[in-house]
């Protein structure tokens, strides 16, 4: 079969952009053809429909005016502006189904999460007038986000519920979680199945190479420092403060010790928190992350500059994502919500120790598995800067654990085998395939 993955970005280090590369490599083993379809593209080539772009001001300004102030339009002209943007999507769509003879349309979030309207909309008559069968893959919805929960008028409500996600015989729905599932069957009356995230572990492991030998003198750091990698992109829901207290807290226990690291380096430099994602946050938050460290003399390293989903050595030398789990000590992965968890998985693989917040959907659907991490818990509050803390006495006990793994390398390498073997053997490609054989037939 001829089929088209769709988001509004692909080729990127975001979690939807490599959800969508692996479905590619299992669709193509299975022997269909595979297509990008999006509004940009990183490293991925795809046929771009402008309009999907996840930063254009034109469905920037619808956002605005449907979850926070409708100002720029009444009621009415919103619904005929969002329908004419709809409209100029649908056409592309359809040429391109028509061109490209697809047989099956695969939208990644494009009917889940309300952002953006246009494209639900569009899509869904696409598939309406050329009668496309639809495999759609949910990774958010609207309703799991503060920002899409308060639509500012009628016609966005109707347009959510319409949607996000729509209900046709042409479509069948994928969840990458169970509580996703639940929700979806009690709120919309659709049944889905559940497509975890996975990893390939049957590929070489990440190591040191004539390419990525100096990428941790590039990132700003020295041999006997500390790397610990925040890989996720940068937004509130991330909760990297929480990364921040437990870095702290780790430096101040170590800082008058002589240590000796996992790996024979004599520590004599710094505790680094590393962020080499996308910056996406909406306000100060990185300033309040900076005004954090400093309290703790901790230093931050914000290098998404030098980043990529894959290696490029064309304009300037850039490093993939996978380059950074390669030099780095320790991963953490506070979030306080995600849903499922990409950068977990890639930490289990790159055999590295992890620090994480029990998400939601960590404690349903990876915690039962036994992996064995540094927790934070699973309960929150916010302080007086609305950034996220957890009990000092839980912060306290995460830096201590992390200390011994950073030191004891027997521990260390029991750990992480460990969580490799269980990942291995149930969030594989080959997981993967069992699934999409049954679903793309």
């Amino acid at each position: 079969m001829n089929i088209a993955l769709c988001h509004f970005r692909v080729g990127e280090t975001d979690g939807v952009s490599l959800e969508m590369e692996k479905w590619r490599i299992i669709l193509e083993r299975l022997g269909h053809k595979v297509y990008f379809v999006a509004g940009s593209q990183g490293s991925t080539q795809a046929h771009i429909i402008e309009e999907l772009h996840y930063a254009h001001p034109e469905n920037d300004k619808f956002v605005k005016n449907a979850y926070v102030a409708l100002e720029d339009y009444t009621e009415m002209a919103f619904v005929d502006a969002v329908e004419d943007y709809a409209e100029i999507i649908e056409n592309k769509l359809v040429k391109f189904i028509e061109e490209n003879e697809i047989d099956v349309i695969v939208p990644n979030n494009i009917w889940s999460l309300g952002w953006g309207l246009p494209a639900g909309i569009g899509f869904f008559n696409a598939i309406k007038r050329t009668m496309t069968k639809c495999i759609v893959h949910h990774h958010d919805f609207y309703w799991e986000r503060e920002k899409y929960s308060h639509p500012t008028c009628e016609a966005v409500h109707g347009m959510l519920d319409t949607y996000f996600p729509p209900r046709s015989p042409l479509i069948k729905h994928c969840v990458i979680n169970n509580i996703a599932k639940e929700e979806m069957k009690i709120r919309k009356g659709i049944d889905a199945t559940v497509v975890p995230n996975v990893f390939d572990f049957d590929v070489p492991l990440w190591t040191k190479d004539e390419y990525n030998f100096d990428l941790r003198e590039k990132l700003g750091l020295k041999e006997n420092d500390i790397f610990l990698l925040q890989a996720t992109r940068i937004a509130e829901r991330k909760a990297i403060e929480m990364a921040i207290d437990v870095a702290g807290k780790l430096k101040h226990n170590i800082k008058d010790k002589e240590v000796k690291l996992y790996d024979g380096r004599e520590f004599d430099g710094q505790v680094v928190l590393v962020m080499v994602g996308l910056p996406e946050s909406e306000s100060d938050y990185i300033q309040k992350l900076k005004d954090k460290a400093k309290n703790y003399d901790l230093k931050l390293i914000f290098r998404n500059d030098i980043i990529e989903h894959s290696r490029s050595n064309e304009n300037e030398k850039l490093y993939s994502l996978w380059d950074a789990y390669v030099d780095a000590d320790f991963v953490t992965y506070p979030s306080i919500l995600e849903g499922w968890g990409n950068q977990f998985l890639e930490a289990i693989f790159s055999k590295k120790p992890i620090l994480v917040y029990e998400y939601p959907v960590y404690v349903t659907d990876i915690k039962p598995h036994d992996f064995d991490v540094v927790s934070l818990g699973s309960s929150f509050t916010y302080d007086e800067n609305r950034l996220v803390r957890v009990d000092q006495d839980i912060v306290d006990a995460a830096a201590l654990e992390v200390e011994r793994l950073l030191t004891d390398a027997e521990l260390r390498d029991k750990v992480v085998n460990k969580n490799f073997e269980i990942a291995k053997s149930e969030f594989s490609y080959q997981s993967l395939l069992r699934i999409l054989e049954k679903i793309f037939i």
